[in-house]
């Protein structure tokens, strides 16, 4: 019994134990339950909009949209520069861990080049971390087969499509259209980082640099659900980009296809215009570059090494960059001017006999013909470029007076054109040669510079330019490569360029144009022009004159011998024209370096370049001629009053001195026209 009781007592005792440490579990939990509750209330109540933020960070990305890039067309609509579909492989920064182990690994499957490499980590200093960044352009099929059967190894590495720069015709235009490249540093010192999001390229020269603000197009945005790889789930947001707009160029490619032919082996420029209008035609230089060696974003090193140190400099835009001795293509110029200022000598006839000294000295300024012309006037001298005429004329007109003339034609300034680096070529004066090299002008200079030796220098440009004005008979218009610029988006439409006048000249003397033009029609069709060879048989009246610009100074009694010399010493062969010399349709301005006789190099060139043009039927959407005295810009609106009609803004173009050869020099030896 009493073993009993003291069974009951343990077991009650025992009950009660267990009780009360039920009570203190469940007082202890309810107490962490009560923290938790409180703890889980303060977070998704009072610390929701904090909270809610950084997890729409981690899984809701802001992608740029890139634009698609305008598309370059010539003036008949032919396709110069284009947009193809390519693939890249591209790093989202922020969920690579360890960026370099990463880019080790890829390298193994997917071939990464130092250049690559250089041109990503440049782009990751001005992307955002969430941002996708470049790693490889263009990648090859079996690059991609690869990597999309190793992808699960590389978070935030991803291949993305799309549009490359394409240039259809290769060389063809190259200085002119220009490239786009990968943007480095000194392109990120120059733009606006945020307009270029997602972009890589940029335009590098030419059009594709000059005209970037407008081929480029704006990016848009899009805001994406991505998961903890980086890769893309939904488009939650999407603002869309606007494309570039489309350029269609003054340039025919078919006539700078030919004019490009027949450069084949000089070095040199032509450049045609359409005096009208100041569009350009044509703009060659030679030798060219294929623009598709810079298409992919990045450039093989020893490709553009070979470029870039090859002593025929085809990366050099010898058309506007190129500055040359202009040589006798200036002597229809200081004719008219000597014609305007009423000299005599410039009414009256004169006798050359070979060779000029001025009064008192015993320096003799000989003639490229060593036997004289006999007797000149203004007409003769043109014709025969008889060089003792246009001494005896400058020294009358005085240097000062032919800086004013010439200047008033556009030399010594560049054009205005709206293409990079552009020379500004170079006339002489009295103040000039004070103001850089601290002398006097002597009178010999002034002798020299009246048959464009000496100091003087001319782009090829500037030639046709002011070529064109002679056959406007005194109307200068800005040359221009932009014909029309055409919207991409649906409500398109078109603003077609004006012609634009520059600074009124003086006016000048009907019958002084026409001995002028006359002169130089008797270039290409008299017996005794210096370009008579390509005159005979052509089919239209042709304006021209030959120049032949002196590299290499000889002493006053030595001859000039071509073979004993280096070619690179060799003088510069010019030609200018116009044609129809009563109707002009076409400028053309041709330089060949170290090519010696204008007329039998150069006057060729350009013969072929005027009949490719005037040979084919007139191009279709071509601006109306400016009838004679009718405002320019009426003339064009005249064309078609449902077109918008606008002229491009012209920012000033940066000028690029480039002396082709040395000026200044002063020698007895005169080149042959």
């Amino acid at each position: 019994m009493i073993g009993n009781r003291y069974i009951v007592q343990d077991a009650h005792r025992e009950s009660k134990t267990v009780s009360s440490r039920l009570i203190v579990a469940l007082v202890v939990v309810a107490a962490l339950a009560l923290v938790l509750g409180f703890r889980l209330a303060h977070l998704q109540v009072f610390k929701y909009r904090h909270f809610a933020m950084l997890s729409e960070d981690n899984r809701v990305r802001i992608e740029p949209v890139s634009p698609t890039r305008g598309i370059i067309f010539d003036r008949q609509g032919e396709i110069l520069a284009q947009n193809l579909p390519v693939f890249s492989l591209e790093v989202i920064p922020e969920v690579v861990d360890d960026m370099d182990a990463m880019i080790a690994s890829l390298r193994r499957i997917v071939d990464i080049g130092e250049e690559d490499l250089r041109a990503f980590r440049l782009a990751m200093k001005s992307a955002r971390r969430s941002e996708s960044v470049p790693l490889r352009l263009r990648l090859e099929d079996q690059e991609r087969a690869r990597f999309e059967v190793n992808r699960h190894l590389f978070p935030g590495v991803n291949v993305r499509a799309w549009l490359a720069r394409h240039y259809p015709f290769g060389s063809v235009g190259a200085h002119v259209i220009g490239y786009v490249g990968r943007i480095d540093d000194r392109d990120l010192r120059r733009i606006d980082v945020n307009a270029y999001r997602g972009q890589s390229s940029i335009g590098k020269i030419g059009i594709e640099r000059s005209y970037e603000e407008l081929l480029r197009g704006r990016v848009g945005y899009e805001h994406v659900e991505t998961d903890v790889r980086g890769r893309k789930l939904q488009v939650l947001e999407r603002r869309d980009p606007v494309p570039g707009q489309n350029l269609f160029l003054t340039i025919d490619i078919r006539l700078q296809k030919a004019a490009e032919e027949l450069l084949e082996g000089h070095k040199g420029a032509v450049v045609a215009i359409e005096p009208a209008t100041g569009f350009v035609l044509a703009m060659a230089s030679a030798p060219r570059f294929d623009l598709n060696l810079f298409s992919s974003g990045t450039v093989d090193a020893d490709a553009y090494l070979a470029l870039s140190q090859s002593p025929d400099r085809p990366l050099f835009h010898r058309a506007i960059s190129g500055q040359y001795p202009p040589g006798s293509t200036v002597k229809p110029f200081l004719g008219l001017a000597g014609l305007d200022r009423g000299l005599e000598h410039a009414r009256s006839k004169a006798w050359c006999r070979g060779w000029l000294t001025l009064p008192g000295t015993t320096r003799r300024y000989r003639d490229w013909r060593a036997g004289g012309h006999g007797i000149v006037g203004v007409e003769e001298a043109i014709e025969q470029s008889c060089d003792v005429y246009f001494y005896v004329l400058a020294n009358a007109l005085g240097i000062d007076s032919m800086h004013e003339y010439l200047t008033e034609f556009g030399f010594g300034e560049p054009t205005g054109i709206r293409l990079g680096s552009e020379g500004s070529g170079l006339v002489p004066s009295r103040e000039w040669k004070r103001r850089t090299h601290g002398q006097g002008w002597y009178p010999g200079e002034t002798l020299i510079t009246g048959i464009g030796q000496g100091f003087m220098l001319a782009t090829p440009l500037q030639l046709a330019s002011a070529t064109a004005t002679v056959a406007n008979r005194g109307l200068r218009l800005r040359p221009q490569l932009i014909h029309r610029i055409i919207s991409s988006q649906k409500s398109a439409h078109a603003e077609f360029m004006q012609a634009q006048r520059l600074s009124p000249m003086r006016t000048y003397n009907d019958r002084d144009w026409d001995e002028i033009v006359e002169a130089m029609v008797g270039v290409v069709h008299d017996r005794r022009g210096t370009a008579y060879e390509v005159g005979v048989g052509f089919p239209w009246r042709v304006a021209g004159k030959t120049g032949t610009a002196q590299v290499y100074s000889i002493g006053q009694d030595e001859e000039y011998d071509e073979e004993a010399i280096d070619k690179r010493l060799h003088d510069h062969a010019l030609f200018v024209a116009f044609a129809p010399a009563d109707d002009p349709k076409i400028s053309v301005a041709v330089v060949i370096e170290n090519g010696g006789s204008g007329g039998a190099v150069a006057a060729p060139i350009a013969a072929d370049v005027i009949k490719a043009w005037l040979s084919r039927p007139p191009p279709k959407g071509s601006p109306p001629v400016i009838a004679e005295g009718m405002p320019v810009a009426s003339a064009v609106e005249a064309g078609d009053d449902r077109e918008r009609i606008a002229t491009a803004p012209l920012s000033s173009a940066s000028v690029e001195s480039d002396r082709a050869v040395s000026g200044g020099s002063m020698s007895a030896r005169i080149p042959s026209p």
